[in-house]
C-alpha cells in the first residue's frame, strides 16, 4: 500500500538532497511521506570547500528553503542508531525513533585523519564549512605575517584543488603539495603536463612519490625521515564513512560501505536504498568512486527506483559511465580531462577560460538540479557507459 509509506533520508548531501526532491516530486500525488534527517540545517557544497579554506565567501543555503515546496519533512539531528529489525532510526535530539518502511542510506563520507599520528590534531580539513572556515582564519593570519609555509597533503583532485587555491590567494606564501602519486596521475599526458604547468605557474612545491609520516606542530615528517617545514597543514588524503551501518548489522565491506545489489538496494536489507559515498556500488569496469559525478546518478536511480517498487513495477539494473574529470586551478585557470565510461582518459581535454566556465558549470549544477527537480523529473545522467556497464562485476 502506497498511502502512508514513510521513507527516511540519512544525510542531506549532494546525493540525499536529490534523492529526497525527486522522490517527493515523483510520489506528489500517492500519499508518501518523506523525511530527511541531517546534522546541519546549512546544505554544504563539498565541491567548494576549498574556496572557503583559501578565504572566499559562499552564499549560505538552507536545508529548510531548497526543500520549501515539495512536502519533505526536515529533522534536523544526528542518525545515531540504525535498528533495521523494526525499521526505526534513532536521531540525537529527537523525541522518538523515526520509524520507515524505506530507508536511504545516504551519509556520505569525510577525510580520514585518523591513520597518520599528529594528523587528527595538528591538521585541518574541509570536512564542512565550519572547518574550512578556520582554516581560512588561520590562512590569513599567516600570509598577514609576510610569509609562511603551508602543506597540502593528499595530490588527489581535491589537494590539487586546495593548494592552487590557496596559493592563488595568498601569493606570498610558500605551499607544499605532498602526494604518494604523481598528481593528475588519472588524467592524459597532455592534461596532466598543462595541470603541471599551472602548479610551477602558481609556485607550488611538489613532493611526490612519498607518504606522511607524522604531522607535527610547525612540520609535517615524510617517510622517508624528511622533515617539511609546515606553519599550517591542510589534511585531504583518505576518506571514511560513519559506522552507522556496519554497527546495525547491515552488509557492509571492508570500509563500511554498504554492499549493494544491481538496483542500489542493501543485500542483507533490500528495504534499505544506498548511494553516493556510502555505497558500494559494483559495476562491470569496478567501483565508483565517491563523487559527485557519479552520486547524483544514484540518487536520480534511487529515487526512481523506490517510485516504481511502490508502483509494484519492475526495475532495472543501475547503469553509469563516467564522461569527465574537471579541475580547477584557482579561480582563473582549470582543466577539463574528458573519460571513457570506467574513468580512463580520452584524448579530449579543454584547458583555461573555457575550462573555468565549465567547471563552474558542474559546481553549481546540484543546486540548479534541485530546483527544477521540484515541478519536473532532471536527468543527470550523461552516460549509461554502453557496453561498459552492462554486466554486473562479480
Amino acid at each position: 500500500m502506497i498511502n502512508g509509506h514513510h521513507v527516511v533520508v540519512l544525510g542531506a548531501g549532494y546525493t540525499g538532497m536529490f534523492a529526497a526532491i525527486r522522490l517527493a516530486h515523483r510520489t506528489r500525488r500517492a500519499g508518501v511521506r518523506i523525511t530527511l534527517v541531517n546534522p546541519s540545517a546549512r546544505f554544504v557544497e563539498r565541491l567548494r570547500m576549498h574556496q572557503i579554506a583559501a578565504g572566499q565567501k559562499l552564499a549560505d543555503h538552507r536545508i529548510p528553503d531548497l526543500l520549501a515546496g515539495t512536502g519533505v519533512t526536515f529533522v534536523q539531528g544526528t542518525a545515531a542508531a540504525i535498528d533495521p529489525e523494526a525499521r526505526r532510526v534513532t536521531v540525537d535530539g529527537a523525541a522518538a525513533p523515526l520509524a520507515y518502511d524505506t530507508l536511504v542510506y545516504a551519509v556520505g563520507s569525510a577525510t580520514d585523519t585518523a591513520k597518520v599520528p599528529g594528523a587528527d590534531t595538528h591538521a585541518y580539513t574541509l570536512n564542512g564549512p565550519e572547518r574550512a572556515g578556520r582554516f581560512a582564519e588561520r590562512l590569513a593570519r599567516l600570509a598577514g605575517t609576510g610569509g609562511g609555509a603551508v602543506a597540502v597533503c593528499g595530490g588527489g583532485l581535491t589537494g590539487i584543488e586546495a593548494a592552487t587555491e590557496i596559493a592563488e590567494a595568498h601569493p606570498g606564501l610558500n605551499v607544499t603539495l605532498v602526494s604518494a602519486e604523481e598528481p593528475g596521475s588519472m588524467m592524459g599526458d597532455k592534461a596532466r603536463a598543462y595541470l603541471h604547468r599551472a602548479l610551477h605557474r602558481l609556485g607550488i612545491t611538489l613532493e611526490t612519490g612519498v607518504r606522511v609520516a607524522k604531522v607535527m606542530p610547525g612540520a609535517i615528517e615524510l617517510a622517508d625521515g624528511r622533515r617539511i617545514r609546515s606553519d599550517l597543514c591542510l589534511w585531504t588524503a583518505g576518506v571514511k564513512v560513519p559506522p552507522l551501518a556496519a554497527d546495525a548489522g547491515i552488509a557492509t565491506d571492508d570500509h563500511g560501505l554498504i554492499l549493494t545489489d544491481a538496483t542500489l538496494r542493501s543485500v542483507s536489507h533490500p528495504e534499505i536504498h544506498a548511494v553516493g559515498d556510502a555505497a558500494a556500488v559494483r559495476l562491470a569496469y569496478g567501483q565508483l568512486h565517491g563523487s559527485c559525478q557519479s552520486g547524483l546518478p544514484t540518487a536520480q536511480y534511487t529515487a526512481d527506483t523506490i517510485a516504481r517498487l511502490l508502483r509494484g513495477k519492475s526495475v532495472k539494473p543501475f547503469r553509469f559511465g563516467y564522461f569527465h574529470q574537471p579541475v580547477s586551478l584557482g579561480r582563473r585557470d582549470a582543466v577539463i580531462q574528458f573519460t571513457r565510461a570506467d574513468f580512463t582518459p580520452v584524448g579530449m581535454r579543454l584547458t583555461g577560460r573555457g575550462a573555468v566556465w565549465y567547471k563552474e558549470l558542474v559546481s553549481g549544477s546540484p543546486l540548479m538540479t534541485y530546483r527544477y527537480s521540484k515541478r519536473m523529473n532532471v536527468t543527470t545522467v550523461v552516460s549509461k557507459g554502453g557496453r561498459a556497464t552492462r554486466t554486473s562485476a562479480a
